[in-house]
């Protein structure tokens, strides 16, 4: 297979970045050290390419209707400039895929996950057809680099880049100048941290990232820090064909809106209080808990799986995510994680993990 490469790969790899494939593209995992960068961005900030992220856009007079059918929150309540987190689910109430959509003067902006852009446009085009609907669906995500500085040092950095971004509250969305180049910033990201994700024009991407001086940051770290915040990551904590979830089975029923209409409203109206639920897990024995691994009772019997799973370089402790019968997930029930044949004691927790540290 051909990976894509986002704009500055050889700019990372002439810094020293290793790369990983993930969702089709080839990214970089780690500049200097996961724990580093890790550190960087819960004690100052950290730089990330995150342009394997998709960017689809839809304009014209049923762009709300579009939207409001296909993703599972109420777009209408967004005003422009605003967005909002959401999901997209088939006609079974199952997540496709999670998404924060825009809402811009002219249309509305989403961003699919890595690898998910082609499907996810494909998608919208044909619901367009069969509700023949006036919109317009481009897929933009290789017009555009994606960036995110997060950390508590973000908005300073991004200040002292721009004249305008402090006047960007959470999850609004506004258009700014860096270094003469026109982007979008957005008060999101995905580390628990404050701080923007950049909407880059492609060919400019190097004079943007070259804007702020703080520890460039790779896929790695991006992982741990998410890990210890329990957000989702798309593909691993919850996948449409291999591991198919609910928004509420997945924790993130907030984005649900069942008093509008959309692809997979009338069954997930039925599912409200699931028979399992994802979970938050941490370790009081020694190893390292991944991806695949049984969560285990004290009869030994498997009732669950580890979906993510690090050393969490904050707490210094071993951390985990993953789905367990309802009746094991009040937080403080003990259970167990099978690592490589030894069942390590541990305790049901709710994210993030970051609130316990002492």
């Amino acid at each position: 297979m051909v990976l894509r490469t986002p704009p500055l790969r050889d700019v990372h790899a002439d810094r020293g970045a290793k790369f990983t494939e993930f969702g089709g593209w080839d990214m970089p995992v780690e500049f200097d050290s996961i724990r580093t960068e890790h550190e960087a961005v819960r004690e100052s900030a950290g730089l990330f390419d995150v342009s394997h992220m998709g960017e689809i856009e839809v304009r014209g007079p049923d762009a709300t209707e579009l939207m409001q059918r296909l993703t599972t929150n109420d777009v209408r309540k967004l005003s422009s400039g605003v967005g909002q987190y959401s999901a997209i689910t088939d006609e079974s109430g199952i997540l496709i895929d999670d998404t924060v959509v825009y809402s811009l003067d002219d249309g509305y902006l989403f961003v699919p996950n890595a690898g998910h852009d082609e499907e996810i446009e494909e998608r919208w085009r044909t619901h367009r057809d069969e509700w023949e609907l006036d919109c317009t669906i481009e897929n933009t995500t290789e017009q555009y680099a994606m960036f995110a500085v997060q950390g508590p040092d973000s908005v300073d950095l991004v200040d002292s880049a721009t004249e305008t971004t402090q006047a960007i509250d959470s999850f609004e969305i506004k258009t700014v100048t860096i270094d003469g180049i026109e982007c979008l910033a957005s008060r999101t990201g995905y580390t628990g941290e404050d701080g923007f994700e950049l909407i880059v024009p492609w060919d400019d991407a190097e004079t943007v990232w070259g804007a702020f001086d703080c520890q460039p940051c790779g896929l790695g770290a991006r992982d741990t820090l998410r890990l210890e915040q329990g957000f989702l990551l798309s593909g691993q904590d919850f996948h449409h064909e291999e591991n198919p979830r609910t928004p509420f089975e997945a924790g993130i029923s907030f984005v649900v809106a069942l008093d509008t209409e959309f692809v997979g409203r009338d069954e997930l109206a039925e599912q409200t209080d699931p028979d399992e639920q994802f979970v938050g897990i941490e370790l009081t024995e020694r190893g390292v808990p991944r991806h695949g691994y049984d969560i285990v009772d004290a009869d030994e019997r498997i009732i669950g799986t580890v979906t993510s799973g690090t050393m969490s370089p904050t707490l210094e402790r071993p951390i985990a995510l993953g789905y367990v019968p309802a009746e094991y997930a009040d937080p403080e029930t003990d259970v167990w994680i099978d690592i490589r044949g030894r069942e390590k004691a541990a305790y049901i927790t709710n994210p993030p993990f970051e609130h316990s540290i002492e």
